[in-house]
C-alpha cells in the first residue's frame, strides 16, 4: 500500500511541471498588453515600452519563464500587475467563499445523488426511475447561469425569502453565512448531483445482477442491507472517480457562479485578471486550480486501494 501511494505521489510531480508550462506560454501569447492596460488609452509607444520595462515584460520570454519558476520553487507566485499585492496574499483573502462554496455543493450534491441513483437502480424502469433520470438529464442539460437566475428570479426577487447576491462569512453568523450559499450552492450543484446520480444507478445496475446479490436475496437479507453494505459498497469504484470528475465541474462552475451572485471568491478574481490580463494572478490561480485537481485525482487513485485491494498490485 506505502509503495502503491509513493508511486502515485510521484505521477503529481510531471503533471504539475507541464501545467505550469502550458499556463505560462499560453497566457504570453494570447492577445492583449497589460502595459497598455496600465498606462491607459492616451498613453504612447514610449510610455507603453517603459510599463513594459517596468514589468519585466520586454526581457525574453524564456528569462521570465525561469525567474517565474525561481519564485515557484520558493513559494512565491509573484505580484499582482495591478494592485501590487502579492498572488498569495489576494488568494488568502479570496479564499474562504470559494472555499465555503465548494464544500457546500459537494456535500449536498453527493449526499442527495447518491440514494437517487441508489433508488433509481432499485426501481428500474419504474416511475420513480423515470422520475430520478428525468431530473438527471434536465441537470446535465441546463446550464448553472440559466438555472442561477431562474433561482434567484423565485426565490430571491419574486419571493423574497433568500439573498439575491453577496457572501456573509461565517464569523458574522451561522444562518446568514448559510443563507448566502443556499441558491449558489444549488445553482452550482444540480449539473453535478445530476452526473453523479446517473453513474451511481448504471454502476449499482450492474452490481445487482450479480449472483451473489441474489444469493443474498435469497438468503433474507433486509433490503436496505443488500443494497448499501453489498451493492453499493461493490459499485463504489466508479461513484468514487465521477465524484473526482465533477471536482473540475465545480472549479469551472465556481467561476460563473461568483460572477452570478456577486461572491468575493477565487472566481471572481480569476475573471477580473483576465479582463486586465494581470498574468501573475491568472497563472496563479490556474495553478491552484490544476493543483487542487491533481490532489483530488490522487486522493481518488489512493481510495481504489481500499475500495478494491486488487487495484494495489
Amino acid at each position: 500500500m506505502t509503495a502503491y501511494i509513493i508511486r502515485r505521489l510521484f505521477a503529481v510531480i510531471p503533471v504539475m511541471a507541464v501545467v505550469a508550462l502550458f499556463v505560462f506560454f499560453l497566457l504570453r501569447f494570447a492577445p492583449g498588453d497589460p502595459a497598455a492596460i496600465i498606462a491607459g488609452d492616451d498613453a504612447t509607444s514610449e510610455a507603453i515600452a517603459a510599463v513594459r520595462a517596468k514589468l519585466g515584460l520586454d526581457r525574453p520570454v524564456v528569462e521570465q519563464f525561469a525567474v517565474w519558476v525561481w519564485g515557484l520553487a520558493h513559494g512565491d507566485l509573484g505580484v499582482s500587475i495591478f494592485s501590487n499585492l502579492a498572488v498569495t496574499r489576494l488568494i488568502a483573502q479570496r479564499l474562504e467563499p470559494t472555499l465555503a462554496l465548494t464544500l457546500s455543493t459537494l456535500f449536498v450534491a453527493v449526499a442527495l445523488a447518491i440514494p437517487l441513483g441508489v433508488l433509481a437502480a432499485w426501481k428500474a424502469r419504474k416511475l420513480v426511475d423515470r422520475l430520478a433520470m428525468g431530473f438527471a438529464v434536465l441537470g446535465f442539460a441546463m446550464p448553472v447561469f440559466v438555472l442561477a437566475y431562474v433561482l434567484i428570479y423565485f426565490f430571491a426577487v419574486r419571493w423574497q425569502l433568500l439573498p439575491v447576491q453577496g457572501y456573509v462569512p461565517i464569523a458574522e453568523g451561522l444562518w446568514p453565512f448559510a443563507q448566502s450559499l443556499i441558491l449558489p450552492s444549488v445553482a452550482l450543484g444540480v449539473t453535478y448531483m445530476a452526473l453523479i446520480a446517473r453513474i451511481t444507478r448504471a454502476s449499482m445496475l450492474e452490481v445487482l445482477q450479480q449472483d451473489y446479490i441474489r444469493t443474498a436475496n435469497a438468503k433474507g437479507l433486509a433490503t436496505d442491507r443488500v443494497l448499501l453494505l453489498h451493492a453499493l459498497k461493490n459499485a463504489a469504484v466508479p461513484i468514487v472517480t465521477v465524484i473526482g470528475i465533477g471536482i473540475a465541474l465545480l472549479i469551472s462552475g465556481v467561476v460563473i457562479t461568483e460572477t452570478v451572485f456577486n461572491i468575493p471568491g477565487l472566481g471572481r478574481l480569476t475573471v477580473d485578471a483576465v479582463l486586465k490580463r494581470d498574468y501573475p494572478i491568472v497563472q496563479g490561480l490556474i495553478l491552484v486550480f490544476a493543483a487542487v485537481k491533481v490532489v483530488v485525482n490522487l486522493l481518488i487513485d489512493i481510495s481504489y486501494a481500499f475500495l478494491d485491494p486488487r487495484i494495489r498490485y
